[in-house]
């Protein structure tokens, strides 16, 4: 048993023991309640130190737990509480709680339609419930997609990275013509710009494979999982998205951002690297040290005229084509009349 739920059982014995008026508990006998209490919990022999139960008394009469017990002791030998109405179970909670415990309860529940987080459904009911919020609008929204396909993946998924499952998945990418079967090791779930990928090894090599690309899964029972024992943060640390390169270093990237615009990156930098190297009143030069890849393109990309990229010298050539492109399409824009006539 951890040894949380351990002190958790002490305190609820010394609780029942403190608060009951018509029983004298000596040290000793506070010591052979928890013991006793752990025996019945776990069928085996539990001893419980003299110091523990010291050391438990101290930590429920402190602020460490929110407990502040009113533990007295008197004929200086007994233990009891000295308020006879006082229980760890009866906490006073004050307004500022209420609202920390409503504000919470407002988070979880954006996460309510995912389905592996069905089961704490009831929990959060009860919360609402027990801080009267049911009726109280959320005032903190978490951007999400109610449309999102693949989110019916992320249960078997999370499940087979949890107990180390090998999957064949059904996969037809956006640029593929026929659905192709992968036998993966899965890894990490990553979520970006509201999309859902799967980081797996396959065949020697990392992939991220989109869970709206996925078309169904199944588990390899005869395949050793191969662990690649990945740390999220590590392995995302160069990139901006989920496009990882093996081999690929990352690159200094130097943009400007004009006057307007450049207090957002500031504040919401592109990537943890940022860093400024020049400022004027017509904007900022900042620089981020990533691997190139496309979720970096399409971000840069997305400040449209405002930002313009000075190095790498090739990824400032690609943007400036792909630019030219999108002019030369709104140049041989046609537009239909109904189009035209047409509202929204």
């Amino acid at each position: 048993m951890s040894s949380n739920k351990n002190a958790l059982i002490r305190y609820k014995t010394l609780d029942k023991c403190l608060k009951n008026k018509y029983r004298k508990y000596t040290l000793e006998d506070l010591i052979d309640e928890c013991s006793e209490a752990l025996f019945e919990f776990e069928g085996k022999e539990s001893f419980v130190s003299k110091r523990t139960v010291q050391l438990d008394l101290q930590n429920m009469r402190s602020e460490k737990f929110g407990y502040e017990a009113p533990i007295e002791v008197y004929d200086k030998k007994y233990y009891r509480y000295s308020d006879p109405d006082y229980s760890i179970h009866n906490i006073s909670v004050n307004e500022s709680d209420l609202k920390a415990m409503n504000n919470a309860v407002q988070i979880l529940k954006q996460f309510k339609d995912f389905s592996m987080f069905k089961e704490m459904n009831g929990v959060i009911q009860k919360l609402e419930d027990s801080i009267h919020a049911r009726s109280q609008k959320s005032i903190i929204h978490l951007d999400k997609n109610e449309q999102l396909k693949g989110l019916e993946h992320i249960d078997i998924l999370y499940d087979a990275i949890l107990n180390k499952r090998v999957l064949n998945i059904l996969y037809k990418s956006f640029t593929a013509r026929e659905s192709s079967n992968y036998v993966v090791h899965p890894q990490l779930l990553k979520e970006f710009n509201n999309r859902w990928f799967l980081i797996c090894f396959h065949k020697g090599k990392m992939y991220n494979l989109a869970l709206d690309r996925m078309e169904s899964i199944t588990i390899e029972e005869k395949i050793e999982y191969i662990d690649k024992d990945l740390d999220g943060d590590e392995y995302f640390k160069d990139i901006v998205g989920v496009t990882v390169s093996e081999t690929m270093a990352p690159r200094n990237v130097v943009f400007f951002v004009d006057s307007s615009n450049a207090p957002y990156v500031k504040t919401k930098p592109l990537h943890k690297s940022q860093e400024i190297i020049s400022e004027t009143e017509k904007g900022t030069v900042f620089k981020i040290c990533v691997q190139i890849n496309y979720e970096l393109e399409r971000l840069l990309l997305g400040f449209g005229e405002c930002l313009i990229v000075h190095k790498p010298r090739k990824l400032r050539l690609r943007m400036e084509e792909k630019f030219k492109a999108g002019v030369k399409n709104y140049e041989n824009l046609i537009i239909p009349e109904d189009e035209v006539s047409n509202g929204c």
